[in-house]
């Protein structure tokens, strides 16, 4: 009853406004301001500071910054095994199954459509294959990264509500990932497609990528598409571990792999506490 409250109450919201107005206080840069709200936030949160190439909090320039900072370069390494897939953030698997005939479990008495999920059409290869949905606390390191080196074919901007993901909610709003905000980007890689979806929430106050800058919201919340090219100007080639994007606060990551591809590690099991870089798949 709790939870549903939680979630029916999120209806009532004005959602994207308090996520603009939370968005527009992390990027003020008065030095009083950026004190205490990055103060206040930890004494809120367990933020783990020793891993940040800069590791005093009050050095960063806006809260925004210090919610975004970036970890030392060794502070998280690959898998050592060249063909297996890291783990792009850090986080908690909420789910980790398979895809079936194009849906996506969500929680218990929830399931959610693939293509509605990522804007458009799914490639037939990601309508059996396997997905990991992993959802990043408030504390948690807030960099998105390439799971495995591929060229990015398409992205999608899909406008949406702006429901919290934590726990509560996903068990309590149907179809959350697939009404959320959100940018589904879509790569071929040396095992065949592979979709990583960056999903917005309540007080995400934006999503950007590091070959188009910020993406959501987007102008008017209208849906837009972009594709790119195999090579030349405009192409996108991340190798694994390559930094993807950002949340501006915590929110929600899916990576979905193809039928016949890499299987998620055992270890990538529902309510499992994961990090940058440990073996994703193989």
């Amino acid at each position: 009853m709790g939870a549903r409250l939680f979630a029916w109450l999120q209806y009532l919201l004005p959602q994207h406004a308090i996520s603009r107005l939370v968005g527009w206080l992390g990027r003020r840069e008065q030095p009083w301001l950026r004190t205490v709200l990055v103060r206040g936030f930890m004494r809120l949160f367990p933020v783990e500071m020793s891993e940040a190439a800069e590791p005093d909090p009050l050095a960063y320039p806006s809260f925004n910054a210090f919610f975004t900072r970036a970890l030392r370069p060794d502070a998280r390494p690959m898998p050592e095994t060249p063909e297996a897939l890291a783990c792009p953030v850090d986080g908690r698997v909420s789910q980790c199954m398979e895809v079936e005939d194009g849906q996506l479990f969500q929680a218990k008495g929830f399931r959610y459509d693939l293509d509605r999920l990522l804007g458009g059409a799914a490639p037939d290869a990601l309508r059996c294959g396997s997905f990991a949905t992993l959802y990043l606390a408030p504390y948690d390191y807030h960099r998105i990264h390439a799971p495995a080196a591929g060229r990015l074919v398409e992205m999608r901007y899909l406008p949406g509500a702006l429901f919290s993901v934590n726990g509560a909610t996903v068990s309590a709003v149907p179809r959350l990932f697939a009404r959320n905000e959100r940018v589904a980007c879509l790569f071929e890689t040396e095992f065949g497609p592979m979709a990583v979806v960056l999903v917005g929430a309540l007080n995400v106050g934006s999503i950007a990528t590091t070959w188009a800058g910020e993406v959501a919201p987007g102008p008017d919340r209208q849906a837009a598409f972009w594709r790119y090219p195999q090579e030349g100007p405009g192409s996108v080639n991340l190798e694994r571990g390559a930094e993807l994007g950002r949340f501006n606060f915590g929110s929600t990551v899916i990576v979905i792999l193809p039928q016949g591809g890499p299987r998620f590690a055992p270890a990538i099991s529902a309510g499992r506490k994961v990090r940058l870089g440990e073996t994703l798949a193989s």
